[in-house]
């Protein structure tokens, strides 16, 4: 995918001869499918169950994995419309009624749950660090130390479109249903109401899980549990999430600029925590903004503007005032290595790779990070999914990010610059008391800047108790995961918010 398809999208968000600890101590028989009723001819194999142990710190740890499908259906006519495709990891030997469940799912949209799934959760992990990541790197599954396994059960969940989920009907109004905000939102709570009551969870402790679009999505998703499935959540987990669309992709948005400049700060600095760029979140949020409501004929705030943002972002003080201190992700990721001939990811911007025409005024390039890692996630996820988890999907190819889809999204009839879901999170919190939210970010993401979160989060009220909502910013990108210590934050992070309601 090229750059600009790839900022559209705003994604976000392997097996190998090396040996592996988490050992497979039974394949069973697939139990009864869950996606209810009839086989449909073209529809997905019943679900498949295996028995793993994950050692960790010397804990044996035993847990079932399941990988299927539940069906969703026309409400009116049953008419079966998707099979949607889902892996589970349930520990064993543990009370059920009291263990919490975690339902994952990313964002796009359009992306299958095999970035978090593979990059940061699940007992499997496909080993890759910034200096390894390449499309022909190897496709190593490792035992996750840092999986979530310990402390809530995962069901990973690929919305219809996306990974291995399958549209059982040609109707192009299904897709026009599903490829929208509150029609996604509408089928997914269908799909975790119908999971909860075949595994008897509806009385376990739920949380959701989302990156990128999925930050977006599981936040819309409460509403639609509760109001529709008779659900309620005790807390989302919003990892590198879009919480309003103004601030990361509209021209026209004062702060989408000033969302940007401590992440440009971040990398510039290789700034490893907030503390290090207290100074830039300041100036971002006083005086940048200031002076840009002085408006482009204001010859001394665009002065102090671009003085200030070439400071901080490390670009040419000239090219900073041609802009007039309005500095993009794009411009910012093609010009801060170009005396290298290399562009930045705008996914991370501690990555870079080769600029495809670098004596070119203006070039599009596949993103370093975001490209580089697309094949061999959906390869891995195909192994572990057909050798592993013993699901016999055959030669069906998992789609690990669904460009036309993303293009085809209806965000409603203001449109994707005007789609947010601050509101909802608001009204929640308003009316849950239990409800608490965990939002973690990279400092080096320039798709979905921290930054940018920590604005919009600025305008909830306390609800009785500020720390109800938490910003985390660690070193890392849009998948901050990637590295081994932002990795084992996510994972401490999410266990105290779990289990310490």
């Amino acid at each position: 995918m090229a750059l600009r398809q790839a900022l559209a999208a705003l994604l976000v968000l392997c097996l190998a001869a090396a040996p592996s600890g988490a050992e497979e101590a039974h394949k069973g028989a697939p139990e009864e499918s869950r996606k209810g009723g009839e086989e449909h001819p073209r529809g997905l194999p019943a679900e498949a169950v295996t028995n793993h142990v994950l050692t960790l710190d010397g804990e044996k740890i035993g847990f079932t994995a399941r990988a299927g499908a539940l069906r969703l259906r026309d409400a009116q006519s049953e008419a079966p419309q998707a099979d949607v495709a889902y892996v589970s990891y349930e520990r064993s030997g543990v009370d059920a009624a009291t263990r919490p469940v975690t339902f994952v799912f990313n964002g796009g949209p359009g992306a299958g749950s095999v970035w978090l799934g593979l990059g940061a959760l699940s007992p499997f992990r496909l080993r890759v660090t910034r200096e390894t990541l390449a499309p022909s790197m190897p496709l190593t599954v490792v035992d996750n130390a840092e999986s979530w396994i310990p402390f809530t059960d995962l069901v990973l969940i690929d919305p219809p479109g996306a990974g291995f989920s399958k549209f059982l009907t040609d109707s192009d109004d299904v897709r026009k249903r599903f490829f929208s905000v509150e029609g996604d939102a509408n089928a997914l709570a269908v799909v975790v109401r119908k999971w909860l009551t075949a595994r008897g969870r509806l009385g376990s402790p739920k949380f959701l899980a989302g990156e990128s679009y999925g930050g977006f999505r599981v936040v819309k998703l409460l509403e639609a549990l509760r109001a529709r499935e008779n659900i309620g959540v005790r807390g989302l987990l919003l990892i590198s999430p879009v919480l309003d669309f103004g601030l990361v992709t509209s021209d026209r948005h004062p702060l989408r600029n000033a969302a940007l400049l401590p992440s440009f700060a971040a990398i510039a600095r290789k700034a490893n925590d907030r503390a290090a760029l207290a100074d830039v979140e300041a100036y971002a949020a006083g005086d940048y903004v200031v002076d840009y409501l002085k408006g482009e004929r204001d010859a001394q705030a665009l002065a102090r503007m671009s003085a200030k943002v070439s400071a901080f972002s490390g670009l040419d003080p000239a090219l900073v005032a041609r802009l007039g201190g309005r500095v993009d992700a794009k411009t910012f990721a093609r010009e801060r290595a170009r005396d290298t001939s290399r562009v930045l990811s705008v996914y991370d911007g501690a990555a870079a790779g080769f600029d495809p025409a670098p004596f070119a005024p203006d070039v599009d390039w596949a993103d370093p990070v975001l490209e580089s890692w697309r094949a061999p996630l959906g390869a891995a996820m195909t192994r572990l999914t057909l050798e592993k988890l013993a699901w016999p999907i055959g030669d069906a190819r998992y789609v690990v990010l669904n460009s036309d889809l993303s293009h085809r999204w209806d965000y409603g009839h203001a449109g994707r610059a005007s789609a947010e879901a601050v509101s909802d999170l608001r009204a929640a919190l308003a009316l849950d008391p239990n409800l608490k939210a965990l939002v973690t970010h990279g400092l080096y993401d320039l798709v979905t800047p921290y930054f940018a979160s920590k604005l919009a989060l600025d305008q909830l009220p306390a609800f009785g108790d500020p720390s109800r909502v938490r910003l985390l910013a660690l070193p890392g990108g849009h998948m901050p995961y990637i590295e081994e210590e932002s990795r084992k934050a996510m994972r401490d992070a999410a266990r105290a918010f779990i289990e310490h309601p």
